[in-house]
């Protein structure tokens, strides 16, 4: 039998700002766990399409021509070829659904691309 997961618990172990973390996997999706705070950068996913559920906190995707706010127990999904940019003015907790695939900063390689990721 699979083990249940606590999301407090895992989140608890997350001490670095936009670096996802591996929560549990299902038919090729990652769920996936990650702290937001602060700006991230404008990008997009060519092949795929990306979940943001908020479990603390709040925060905003920028899109080029409007913004979405996001508050505790609200998603939005963000189409594949969608330029956006989360930002967090305060510390937020989400999780993520997506493909396996999906590398964090889409089309752009900088600082934050994680090619790896670790499981909580």
């Amino acid at each position: 039998m699979p083990d249940k997961i606590n999301l407090a618990e895992k989140f608890s172990r997350i001490k670095e700002y936009w670096k996802p973390y591996i929560a549990g996997e299902l038919n090729g999706q990652l769920v996936k766990l990650d702290k937001l705070k602060g700006g991230f950068v404008w990008h997009h996913h060519e092949n795929e399409d990306e979940m943001f559920l908020v479990v603390k906190g709040r925060f905003r995707i920028e899109f080029r021509d409007k913004t979405a706010w996001l508050e505790e127990g609200e998603f939005i999904v963000v189409p594949r070829g969608v330029e956006h940019k989360p930002v967090a003015d305060e510390e937020a907790w989400i999780v993520l659904f997506e493909p396996a695939s999906t590398l964090n900063t889409g089309n752009v390689d900088n600082e934050f691309t994680l090619h790896k990721l670790e499981k909580v």
